[in-house]
């Protein structure tokens, strides 16, 4: 009898390209058939063969709350009965935009007046961009390698998720005049930042930064580096464009910004993009900054983006619920769980002899095959990701979902308890002892 993952992965191939419609899906990295989820609830998913995991995936981020809470459900479910798409404006809109606008605040600091609404994480880095380039009559792009910031022309040249699974230097398809305005530079190398805008400065619209990087695994920001993008940008006449599409609403309530913030790392960013959590697990993102510059998108301003989908109501009752959910005892809940578990991930590592380091930005972690955690692209690359594979697989045996590749962040939700916890910690040193035992030419 085969394993229906087994089939669907071959019907799929012979109908998609590669069998997947996003490549870390293939697990191209670790080997094996991917598993074709059939459903979700709380803290765990079930694949196609009945076969249930503890889920460290969680949607790549957007199962905040856990998979298919009630009210989140609920939500769309209502939404769905009245429409299930209008191409106008409708109330929920409305109130999605001002609750993201209200939460990204502390105390009277308020970086975000106007928010635009779109479908992808890709489209609000792209708009960001297009908006940032008409405001200040610029074209050249600041970005880090390692970073992702969706797969636009001019975003992938040392991007990060699958561009960093797959080994990939960019994208074929992106014509050269087009990456050259953008300019690539070492991720936390103050250095190298000062160097490009010496050099480039008065042609230079934007910087675009992940919040915290957690596409090339989880880098973290050295103490200071987003204050400096900022001050550096805003005395070059350029704009900071803040990518939260993954950290946005996902390691506290104001997002990784608020984080810093109140641990006392002050800047403003220009514009914010927002994904993931902000959807609920829906098609959702959105951009926000100053009325200043928000308000140069049409209809007001000459900045065009429009979309058929964007604001699509089911999508906002998903984000709404989601965030109307996602309460100071949630995020206390998921920082506490993600203390533990990399805790647990550390001492299994370091009981079986792997040399490691386990990453961390809040509440989000991995482990990084290396004897410290990497600060920029070039030191998450130099790992013994080899290891990696083995580890994934036992774990997966055990009944752990991971994220198919040790480039990207592992997530925890608030349906996660000390039963799920404990299956994983569990799992741990089994998986550390396969990762012990694997070579770099194991297949």
């Amino acid at each position: 009898m085969t394993d229906p993952n087994d089939d669907l992965f071959s019907a799929a191939r012979s109908v998609i390209p590669g069998g997947v419609n996003s490549p870390v899906r293939a697990f191209g990295s670790v080997g094996g058939t991917p598993r074709f989820l059939t459903s979700a609830s709380g803290p765990r998913v079930t694949d196609a063969a009945g076969r249930e995991y503890v889920d460290l995936v969680a949607s790549w981020g957007p199962a905040l709350v856990g998979h298919a809470h009630p009210e989140v459900v609920a939500a769309v479910q209502e939404a769905a009965a009245r429409g299930l798409s209008f191409g106008a404006p409708t109330e929920g809109e409305v109130e999605l935009a001002a609750l993201i606008a209200d939460r990204v605040r502390l105390g009277d600091v308020r970086p975000i007046e106007r928010v635009r609404l779109v479908s992808t994480g890709t489209e609000a880095t792209m708009t960001a961009i297009r908006l940032a380039r008409g405001a200040t009559g610029r074209d050249l792009l600041v970005k880090f390698a390692g970073h992702y910031h969706g797969h636009s022309d001019g975003l992938l040249a040392e991007a990060g998720s699958g561009v960093a699974t797959l080994a990939l230097p960019g994208s074929a398809g992106v014509p050269a005049p087009i990456a050259a305005q953008t300019l690539v530079i070492p991720y936390n190398d103050p250095d190298a930042f000062a160097a490009v805008f010496a050099e480039h400065g008065p042609r230079i619209a934007a910087v675009i930064v992940e919040a915290a990087a957690a596409n090339m695994g989880v880098v973290a920001p050295l103490p200071g580096f987003n204050r400096l993008i900022a001050d550096t940008a805003h005395a070059h006449g350029a704009l900071m464009i803040l990518d939260e599409v993954l950290t946005g609403f996902r390691v506290h309530p104001a997002g990784y910004w608020g984080l810093q913030r109140e641990a006392g790392e002050e800047y403003i960013p220009d514009i914010i993009a927002f994904g993931k959590v902000v959807g609920g697990g829906m098609p959702l993102a959105a951009l926000g900054g100053p009325a200043e510059i928000m308000d140069l998108l049409a209809p007001l301003g000459p900045v065009y983006q429009a979309g058929t989908l964007s604001g699509n109501p089911l999508s906002v009752a998903a984000g709404l619920a989601t965030l109307r959910l996602a309460t100071p005892d949630v995020y206390a809940h998921i920082d506490a769980a993600s203390v533990r578990l990399a805790s647990a991930l550390d001492a299994a590592l370091s009981a079986a002899g792997v040399t490691h380091a386990v990453a961390r930005a809040g509440s989000l972690f991995n482990p990084s095959f290396r004897a410290t955690a990497p600060r920029d692209y070039v030191e998450a690359q130099a790992q013994e990701s080899f290891r990696y594979r083995p580890f994934f697989h036992s774990l997966r045996e055990q009944g752990v979902a991971l994220p198919p590749s040790v480039f990207e962040a592992w997530f925890l939700t608030a349906a996660h308890g000390d039963e799920e916890l404990g299956l994983i910690e569990a799992a741990l040193p089994a998986a550390a002892e396969a990762a012990a035992a694997a070579t770099l030419d194991a297949r």
